[in-house]
Order: structure tokens, then C-alpha cells, then sequence
């Protein structure tokens, strides 16, 4: 019986359409008279899209897979969508081989097709020659160490290439070394999604120092990972230091009050950090007070999230405290969502957006609506698993 990994192919319906397709592009040569009426009828931008098709077929034969229909309906369209498509390895190099010379296609989305290691090194070379793509996703590919080392090393050398997804690839510490050489070697990336992984305490303090250093990336999802101890202090240190970020996310880790402490050392001299999520990662109150010290002063955050953790009433209290001190606070949301306050906390609450009106606040009780929509790596997504 094969491994995930060594399956390819589509469904009984999409193997006879792109078998039916290749038939048609690839089989008996056409007449000079059919092809002068092609011409005539397609246009430049068919005869584009024929020799696209032509050259994914060919790679296909080579590669011995079914051609992916949904490659050829797809056309010139900018976005190349092929998500659940179970390409496997050899799918992926048979792609790749088109993809070398494809001008088309600015958004790649490859989720969930079960790449491996061996599939995204094959797209790795593609990658680091395209120019024209600049989002990526090879979310829930079981890309391991060796997809991590060789996607980092790929992106490393194209430009290009603005975001990026790698959520549940069951990444560990190794893979974190080729994440932190990427964020010191890539300025033009500016969105990274490593959510779902195991990213874990010696992760965290390989990638605290990149992250002090990178010059670019402006959003960051870590969450659903296992940032705790250390790990996260040091991970807390380098958003201290970075200059770019501007939206992170770090819900669902196990920071705890020594990481909540770390990060809230961070805001006091953070002065770009617009949107942080810290939901469900063990902060009790001790780590909420540690946090309220960075609220007092911090004058660009926007948007803070720390629903499901033991913060108690008197921890929401306290970073309440903090941001009514706080007469230069940005805030325009403050999440205290599956957390129980008391009466003490509502008139203050109350107190509070006099002097802040345009300030929600959430909590267990109040189910306030923020008006504004919240950027994409805050919005709610279906847990794979929970951090242990």
C-alpha cells in the first residue's frame, strides 16, 4: 500500500476530461489549414494558452500522471488554483516543468496535494525563476525540513515573491534554521503564514534573532505552534527590535507570563506593531500586569487579542488600567472574549471610552461587534490540532 506521499492523480471524472484534453492538444498534428484557422480564431492570447496546455501535457507524459484537468480549464487566469488535487510528487514535477515558462500565473495555490519534501524541491526550481508569481501556497503538503530548506532557498533568490503560506507542514526546529536564513535573505517578502506546525521552544530562539533583523515582512501567523519558554522570549525579543512588522500573530503557542512579560517589554519600544493576536497561550494575570506595562506607553497598537487565557478578572482589569494610563493609545480593540469580569471592570470599561470613544472592548458578557474587518491572519480558521 502507498504512503500519502506517493499519490497522485485525480478523480475517475477529472482523469477522463484531461485524458480527453490531452487527446485533443497533444495527439495527431494538425493540417496548415486547421492551424491558419486557429490562429485566426484564438488570437495571440489562445495561442498562448494552447502553448501552456501543450507544454503541462508533454510534462505530464513524461512524468507518467494524469494531467490535472483544472490546469487546462483554468486558461491564462492569473490565479493557478489546484488545492486538494492529490498531485503528489510526480505531479508536482510534472507542474514545475510548466511553470518555468508560464507568464501568467501571479497566485499559485498548491494546499493540501501531499508535495513532500521531494515534490517541493521539484517546485523549488521553478519558483526561483519565475518572476511573474508573488503568492505562494503549499499550505498542508507535509513539506517537512527538507520542502522547508528547499522552498526557503528558492524564495531566497526570487524577489519577486511577496507572501507566502506553509501553515500545517508539520514543520519542527530543523526546518525553523531555513525559515530564519529566509527572513535575514528575502526583503521583499512580506506575508509568512506558519501556522499548524512545531515550531517549539529551540525554534523560537533560532527565529527571534531573524526576526530582529528582517527589513520587510509586515505580517506574520505563528500561531498553533508550540512558542513557549525560552522559545518565546527570545521570539518576543526580536519583535522588540523589528521595524517592519506590522500584524503578528502568536494565538494558540504557551507563552505564558514570562513570554506575555517578554512581549510586553516589546511594546514599550515597538513603534510600528499595529495588530497583535496573543489568544489562548496560558498568561495569567501576573503575565497580563507585565503586558499592561507595555500598553502605557505603546502609541501604534491598534488591535489586541488575548480571549481564552486565565487572565481572571483582575488580569483584564489590569491592562485596562494600563491603556487608560495611556493617554497617546492606538487602540481600537481589546479582546477579552471567554473571559468573565466583574462589575469593578465594566465601570471602568465605562471610564474608559470616554476618554478612548472609539475603543470596543469584548468580553464574555458583551458581544460587541468590531466594525472594522480584521486583517486575514486574525480571522478564525478550523483547528487541526491543539498545541500540546
Amino acid at each position: 500500500m502507498r504512503s500519502p506521499c506517493q499519490k497522485s492523480g485525480e478523480n475517475e471524472e477529472e482523469e477522463k476530461e484531461a485524458v480527453a484534453a490531452a487527446g485533443h492538444l497533444a495527439g495527431v498534428p494538425e493540417t496548415q489549414e486547421d492551424s491558419d484557422s486557429d490562429l485566426e480564431t484564438e488570437g495571440t492570447h489562445g495561442l498562448g494558452e494552447l502553448s501552456k496546455n501543450t507544454l503541462y501535457l508533454r510534462s505530464c507524459q513524461a512524468h507518467s500522471v494524469v494531467p490535472a484537468s483544472c490546469f487546462l480549464r483554468q486558461g491564462s487566469t492569473p490565479e493557478l488554483n489546484l488545492r486538494h488535487r492529490g498531485l503528489g510528487p510526480q505531479g508536482a514535477r510534472a507542474l514545475a516543468s510548466s511553470l518555468n515558462s508560464n507568464p501568467y500565473v501571479k497566485r499559485l495555490d498548491l494546499r493540501d496535494n501531499e508535495l513532500c519534501g521531494a515534490g517541493t524541491a521539484a517546485l523549488a526550481g521553478a519558483l526561483s525563476k519565475n518572476s511573474s508569481i508573488c503568492d505562494v501556497d503549499l499550505s498542508e503538503n507535509q513539506l517537512g525540513a527538507v520542502g522547508a530548506q528547499a522552498i526557503c532557498a528558492a524564495l531566497a533568490v526570487n524577489p519577486a515573491i511577496k507572501k507566502v503560506q506553509l501553515a500545517g507542514n508539520g514543520l519542527e526546529e530543523q526546518a525553523a534554521q531555513y525559515l530564519a536564513e529566509l527572513l535575514l535573505a528575502h526583503t521583499g517578502l512580506k506575508s509568512l503564514d506558519l501556522s499548524y506546525n512545531h515550531l517549539n521552544d529551540e525554534a523560537g530562539e533560532t527565529l527571534g534573532p531573524a526576526l530582529a533583523e528582517n527589513t520587510g515582512l509586515t505580517e506574520l501567523n505563528i500561531s498553533w505552534n508550540h512558542l513557549r519558554g525560552p522559545g518565546a522570549i527570545a521570539f518576543a525579543r526580536g519583535l522588540e527590535a523589528n521595524i517592519f512588522l506590522r500584524v503578528l500573530d502568536i494565538s494558540y503557542n504557551g507563552f505564558g507570563d514570562s513570554g506575555a512579560s517578554a512581549v510586553g517589554e516589546a511594546l514599550r519600544t515597538n513603534n510600528v506593531l499595529e495588530e497583535l493576536n496573543m489568544s489562548n497561550n496560558r498568561i495569567s494575570m501576573v503575565g497580563a500586569l507585565s503586558l499592561g506595562l507595555g500598553l502605557r506607553v505603546n502609541q501604534t497598537l491598534r488591535i489586541l487579542v488575548v480571549s481564552r487565557n486565565p487572565l481572571r478578572s483582575e488580569g483584564c482589569l489590569g491592562i485596562l488600567k494600563s491603556v487608560q494610563d495611556n493617554p497617546m493609545s492606538a487602540l481600537e480593540l481589546l479582546d477579552f472574549s471567554a473571559i468573565q469580569v466583574n462589575r469593578e471592570f465594566d465601570d471602568l470599561a465605562s471610564s474608559v471610552k470616554v476618554i478612548l470613544p472609539g475603543l470596543c472592548i469584548k468580553t464574555a458578557a458583551g458581544r460587541v461587534e468590531y466594525k472594522k474587518e480584521l486583517p486575514p491572519v486574525f480571522r478564525p480558521s478550523l483547528p487541526m490540532s491543539a498545541p500540546k
